[in-house]
C-alpha cells in the first residue's frame, strides 16, 4: 500500500507572525507521518492500494488529519490510532463526501 501524506495550507493564515515556521512545522509533520508513523501500512495487501492523508492546522493551529480516499476500515482505524497518539485531531467536514471504508 502506498501511503502518502499532504500538508494543506487552506485555512493558514500566511500573514501570521510565525506563518514561515508553522508552515515548515506542518510540511515536517507530514513527512514523519508518512516515512515513520504509518511505514507499516506498507506491507498492508495489495501493494498496489493508496491511501492519501491530509494534515492541516485548524484555527487554534492545533494539527488536524483526514483520510481523502476509499480505504478499508482496517486501515482508516491504523491511520486513527497513530495520528490520535500523536494529538491530532480529526479534520470534520461539512460536506458529504466523507468515506466510510470498503465493505
Amino acid at each position: 500500500m502506498t501511503v502518502t501524506v499532504l500538508a494543506i495550507f487552506d485555512e493558514f493564515n500566511h500573514n501570521a507572525p510565525l506563518a514561515k515556521v508553522m508552515k515548515e512545522r506542518l510540511i515536517r509533520l507530514a513527512s514523519e507521518l508518512q516515512d515513520v508513523h504509518l511505514k507499516s501500512l506498507a506491507n498492508i495487501e495489495p501493494l498496489t492500494d493508496d491511501v492519501v492523508v491530509y494534515i492541516s492546522y485548524n484555527p487554534k493551529f492545533t494539527v488536524r488529519w483526514r483520510i481523502v480516499n476509499d480505504v478499508p476500515a482496517s486501515v482508516e482505524n491504523e491511520v486513527a490510532s497513530h495520528c490520535a497518539n500523536l494529538g491530532y485531531i480529526v479534520w470534520k467536514t461539512a460536506t458529504i463526501n466523507v468515506f466510510k471504508g470498503k465493505q
